[in-house]
């Protein structure tokens, strides 16, 4: 069997739920394509699946650096790989679980990534016109020389923005004619899960008041006792960089909730940029029915074809 399910979607909607399920039915393994659940330290903030459901099933990619650390989608792509051929080699299915667009195709269409180190003192000069001229300075450069990159790309990621710029820097290519695809060794199942947008901002809505409740606010507080700075990417994605600027006086508490749950909606359309309801490859799923049986099925078909 040489097969790997996905299950992907906007955040909030319920991934890490299924895939827990389908993990323990099948006895499979979850491989993480969450951006920010590699982080160390950063639980309640990224919806990290709590230490008893990461006991109950296997989790690859989970806590594997500190969130000072840089992290590129090379590297990702290199070991989520290596995850799948050893889950496959002990004969077991890889379910592939998370939001990140860009983690999620690398592995399901085997990008080839561009091998360009990290060039500090760029970052630096891209990371100081961004405090003067916006990131949306950044985001418009990168539209000028590779529309393809900056249309499957958030405008406010300044991190992924920098990096795109970075191998133009670098090659003097756009990043979109570096990467080619090179077929993956496996077959592919991608599950998608969406619903009506305002059901899906309440349950994002109550996901926020409920790691507000959980102790957001804590969390974050201690990852700056740690000493990790607020410019750093991990610490400036949605959540900790509004609990950061609470922290520091820079706002209230209500108004970074309310930031947070705003800025979370719109990622959560943007994920829809990258997972479209009209791709073919993708069976959708709504999830006020009830899909468990008809996935489970759906998996368990697919691998006895496979």
């Amino acid at each position: 069997m040489k097969l790997v399910a996905a299950i992907v979607g906007p955040t909030g909607i319920g991934k890490s739920k299924l895939g827990l399920l389908l993990a323990r039915t099948l006895d499979a393994e979850i491989v993480n394509a969450d951006s920010r659940q590699i982080y160390r330290y950063m639980d309640i903030g990224t919806a990290k699946p709590n230490p008893e459901e990461r006991a109950s099933v296997p989790h690859h990619l989970v806590d594997i650096v500190d969130p000072d650390e840089d992290f590129s989608l090379a590297l990702y792509r290199s070991l989520a790989y290596s995850c799948v051929e050893d889950i496959i080699q002990r004969g077991k299915l890889p379910i592939l679980v998370g939001g990140s667009g860009l983690y999620a195709w690398a592995i399901l269409e085997g990008w080839n990534i561009p091998e360009v180190p990290p060039n500090p003192e760029f970052r630096r000069q891209m990371e100081k016109t961004a405090f003067v001229e916006g990131v949306d300075a950044l985001y418009r450069r990168l539209e000028s020389i590779d529309p393809v990159s900056a249309g499957r790309m958030d405008p406010q990621n300044l991190r992924r923005i920098i990096r795109a710029l970075e191998i133009y820097e670098a090659t003097h290519r756009p990043p979109s004619q570096l990467q080619g695809k090179t077929q993956p060794g496996f077959d592919t199942l991608i599950v998608g899960l969406t619903t009506e947008r305002q059901r899906l901002y309440q349950m994002i809505d109550r996901r926020v008041d409920d790691m507000i409740q959980r102790g957001l606010v804590a969390e974050v507080k201690g990852l700056v006792d740690k000493g990790y700075a607020s410019g750093l990417p991990s610490m400036s994605s949605v959540g900790y960089r509004q609990i950061g600027q609470f922290i520091r006086g820079e706002l209230d508490l209500s108004t970074a909730i309310r930031q947070i749950k705003f800025e979370t909606h719109r990622f959560a359309r943007h994920q829809y940029a990258w997972f479209r309801l009209t791709d073919p490859r993708i069976r959708w799923f709504d999830i006020k029915d009830n899909i468990e049986t008809h996935v489970l099925n759906l998996i368990r078909e697919k691998i006895r074809c496979s």
